[in-house]
């Protein structure tokens, strides 16, 4: 006969404070490239949400276009979530929050949406001071169409068809402590 013995705190072994393991916090698999750096977040954000004890069903995830915007299918399966328009991540998270001031956001925009056809958005979205997680996955390319620089791209860098980079990076940490957010890293 075997028993189960379990730790001081009373919970099975590889739990969290609501009982869920870390493996409930996942989604569906990644068909991003191997290697990619995106599945890193990904993974951070699965195990922040497990130490947390986050409720899923509590969490909206949002994301805009391109490679990033993928993400939030590979974290939180049993959460809300929502695919927005180019560079609008931030007006749509701003009406999620509004409309249920219970759900906790977590958006997830790459270099591309955020730095380039979503600045004004992301922005507008920092001085309002909306609560919610931004997460920009940077890696100064348009990953998803391939061979073009972001406009968070360094000067210099180069790519196989878009030859060598002369223009300087926006810089998206920046511009939010520019528009006084509350937290940046």
């Amino acid at each position: 006969m075997t028993t189960e013995t379990k730790p001081a705190n009373g919970r099975p072994a590889n739990t969290n404070i609501i009982g869920l393991t870390q493996v409930e916090y996942r989604g569906g698999d990644s068909t991003l490239c191997q290697g990619c750096g995106h599945n890193s977040i990904t993974s951070q954000i699965i195990a922040a949400a497990f130490e947390l004890s986050l409720q899923p069903s509590q969490l909206i995830k949002m994301s805009g276009i391109g490679c990033s915007s993928k993400t939030p299918a590979y974290f939180l399966n049993r959460s809300h979530g929502f695919n927005t328009l180019h560079g609008r991540m931030p007006s749509v998270t701003t009406g999620a929050v509004l409309g249920n001031r219970k759900l906790l956001a977590i958006g997830v925009s790459g270099d591309g949406d955020t730095g380039s056809i979503g600045l004004g958005q992301f922005k507008h979205m920092v001085r309002r001071n909306v609560p919610m997680v931004y997460i920009v996955e940077n890696n100064g390319v348009y990953g998803l169409t391939k061979g073009q620089f972001s406009a968070t791209a360094d000067v210099g860098q180069q790519l196989k068809y878009a030859g060598t980079n002369v223009l300087p990076p926006i810089d998206v940490c920046v511009e939010a402590l520019v528009a006084d957010c509350g937290f940046v890293a």
